[in-house]
């Protein structure tokens, strides 16, 4: 990526500093604001963001603290966060792509003929392909707790594959969870190696992408917010540790969450989707993953990935060419093709336990203040 001249200054207001960096010609005053709105309203209690345009990061910001407590440390440009959901895309989905672009997976094939435990009674079972998990028009469930029903990862596995089916496989789109659970394990399979170790190797490293990581160490824990007071589960804070109940009975490796990351490195993947810096991926194969589906009728799903489609958390100006996913902790990833340009978004909005909806109305003014602000030149 491009290196432009960059100026950096604080916000001061209610409790710490706020970092800022733009290119010059760029105005982040409108993006921080809502966003400091968001802080002030309890919507999070800390946020950063990147923005990406043409072929260079233009815009930076962290805001807030990692929790709501007077000494709360001060969030940070080079901060990491819980992605949460977007794990599917940056981790889970990218990996599906290396491995299509090798011609070692086929969109085509059935979950069955590699997680042959899918199969059951049920013979709709063995309809449901590769292609229809990662548009989440499977029949599988959103969501199921099955961290409730067992303590075992394979256990937990073994229940993913008996989920019944909610619908006919490629008749309607359904965002799943339990779909990526099973995506996940059949990477696993196919490669012969788990998405965190594939990822950190053939992604991650290529990409410079310095923080990106599964499991961060236990020395690293502290300097990330934490995302929950778990009092019915874990029973303890949760913090450097995946929030997701499922992922965590996983060991915080999955195919729907335990990803953690910094905005930087979120910008770097970006650019890579974007054709700058290093290109791990054909450009046929960016194109069909991120290109919204025709079937099931009025999806807005591409593989993987989502689309925008009004009224979108994406905010309006996204084209019709644009793509990104969503993260449950309050994360975001939207990358647009036509105009070039990429914003990430990372919160900690379930600090401390999951109830703040505010980041829906928050997030779709912060996309559209950055969007105007990279737009308006």
């Amino acid at each position: 990526m491009a290196d432009s001249p960059q100026h950096s200054f604080e916000v001061r207001g209610h409790g710490p500093p706020s970092v800022v960096r733009c290119d010059r010609g760029f105005s982040a005053q409108k993006a921080v604001s809502v966003l400091l709105g968001g802080i002030e309203r309890r919507a999070f209690p800390g946020a950063s963001f990147a923005a990406f345009k043409d072929d260079r990061v233009v815009m930076q910001a962290a805001l807030g603290t990692f929790t709501y407590s007077a000494d709360a440390p001060a969030i940070e440009l080079a901060t990491v966060f819980d992605l949460a959901s977007v794990t599917k895309v940056v981790a889970t989905t990218a990996m599906a792509m290396l491995l299509y672009d090798r011609a070692v997976m086929v969109l085509e094939h059935r979950l069955v003929d590699v997680v042959p435990e899918f199969a059951g009674k049920d013979e709709r079972r063995r309809q449901v392909t590769i292609e229809m998990l990662f548009s989440h028009s499977s029949g599988l469930p959103a969501y199921v707790p099955l961290f409730k029903q067992t303590q075992n990862r394979d256990e937990l596995l073994n229940l993913a594959a008996q989920a019944p089916l909610q619908t006919d496989p490629g008749t309607h789109a359904e965002y799943s969870d339990i779909g990526f659970i099973l995506l996940g394990e059949l990477l696993n399979r196919i490669a012969g190696s788990s998405p965190d170790r594939f990822c950190a190797t053939q992604i991650f490293a290529p990409l410079r992408m310095s923080s990106a990581r599964f499991c961060p160490p236990a020395e690293l824990r502290g300097s990330i917010p934490p995302t929950l007071d778990d009092k019915t589960f874990r029973h303890r804070i949760i913090q450097g540790e995946v929030h997701d109940e499922n992922a965590s009975l996983m060991g915080g490796v999955a195919g729907h969450a335990g990803l953690f990351s910094a905005t930087d490195d979120l910008m770097k993947f970006a650019a890579c989707m974007l054709g700058h810096g290093p290109q791990l991926f054909r450009p046929e194969t960016i194109e069909l993953f991120t290109r919204r589906r025709s079937t099931p009728p009025g999806t807005s799903r591409a593989l993987g990935w989502d689309t925008p489609s009004a009224p979108s958390q994406s905010g309006k100006y996204f084209s019709p060419r644009s793509f990104g996913h969503l993260g449950y902790t309050g994360t975001s990833l939207w990358i647009d093709g036509e105009r070039r340009i990429a914003i990430a978004l990372l919160t900690n909005r379930t600090w401390p336990d999951n109830q703040s909806q505010i980041i829906r109305q928050i997030r779709p003014m912060f996309h559209d203040a950055v969007m105007e602000a990279l737009t308006r030149r």
